[in-house]
């Protein structure tokens, strides 16, 4: 991690969202033998000083109270246990400390509404689950309420959608300090596919489609072993057995982003991972990568990630184990 303690602290208290808690210490908590570098610390913050009960009558019972914040590199909120109460006090305080000394925090669902509260949104932009997002844009207009998407990265905040959307979050959180390579191997023994992009759709109206023909995931998969290629909406079309039309209109169904916009993800994705397991030239990745130029993929690259190629492959590739490595095959 760079220049962050790298201690996670997870919220626990009465009313606890069970589901969004385990997501953090999934994550965050659990022991990593397969990586040969220093994971993260883990502990349980009480919120509450009596007995705390999650749903269905589940105690939990924390390593520590909000004392340990001010060590925290790391704070996640889980979804709140009721949107209408306020957090309290000394909660909302710890959190502002928190900030202040260069702590990261990230909320899950209707967690949202805690850092709201605690003012550390206000001129910001957010997300929560599409259900509260014109409950939290009514209730503090000063935060820019992004409805749509998985999660919102505003470097030291991150908010999240529903629960599954704060697996996106927490995998983006281990990118940002490990490198794209070490959040695919969280992802793998997690059994889901790597993190999503935080700019996809959190909720799509349209069922899924029962004629096989119209299932995009084998067009998808086709694509992602064909990067290399000029890829034109033609050809993905064709492969779908739809005309153009259709296969966009399905494909911003399925996705919520456009076939351009996925194809540009899915390349830096490649590339990142390249970056970090191989010592091919920014040259040769960006030729494998499908990029029409070295300058365009230097170009996408930074706009995507923020870092020129060179640093950040000085920054991650030297955190490549052979039993990382594996666990990404």
């Amino acid at each position: 991690m760079h220049n962050v303690s790298n201690l996670v602290a997870v919220l626990a208290y009465d009313g606890l969202c069970l589901f969004e808690f385990g997501i953090a210490v999934e994550i965050f908590g659990l022991p990593r033998p397969e990586f040969d570098f220093d994971w993260y610390r883990h502990v349980v913050v009480a919120v509450d000083r009596g007995p705390m009960r999650a749903l269905e009558g589940v105690e939990v019972k924390a390593d520590a109270d909000l004392g340990v914040l001010p060590g925290a590199g790391t704070i996640i909120i889980p979804g709140w246990r009721n949107r209408d109460e306020p957090p309290p006090e000394p909660l909302l305080d710890a959190l502002r400390g928190a900030h202040e000394r260069g702590a990261r925090l990230l909320s899950i669902c209707s967690g949202v509404f805690v850092l709201a509260a605690a003012g550390l949104l206000d001129g910001k932009r957010a997300t929560t689950h599409w259900r509260y997002t014109d409950e939290l844009a009514m209730r503090f207009p000063a935060i820019e309420v992004d409805p749509g998407v998985l999660y919102v990265d505003s470097g030291q905040v991150i908010t999240s959608a529903g629960s599954a959307a704060g697996i996106d979050a927490c995998l983006h959180l281990v990118e940002r300090d490990f490198g794209a390579n070490i959040a695919n191997s969280v992802a793998r023994r997690l059994v889901m596919t790597p993190q999503r992009a935080g700019g996809q759709a959190q909720f799509i109206p349209t069922p899924v489609a029962q004629a096989p023909r119209h299932d995009l995931s084998g067009v998808l998969e086709w694509a992602r072993h064909h990067l290399s290629e000029p890829l034109t909406i033609t050809q993905l079309a064709a492969k779908a057995l739809m005309s153009e039309r259709t296969f966009l209109r399905r494909f911003t169904e399925a996705t919520g982003i456009t076939p351009k916009r996925w194809l540009q993800h899915e390349r830096i994705a490649q590339a990142r991972l390249m970056l970090e397991t191989s010592q091919l030239s920014s040259e040769q990745i960006a030729t494998r990568c499908g990029f029409a130029s070295v300058e365009g993929f230097r170009v996408a690259f930074r706009k995507t990630v923020g870092l020129a190629p060179s640093l950040y492959r000085d920054g991650f590739g030297s955190r490549i184990t052979l039993s990382a490595i594996a666990g990404c095959e």
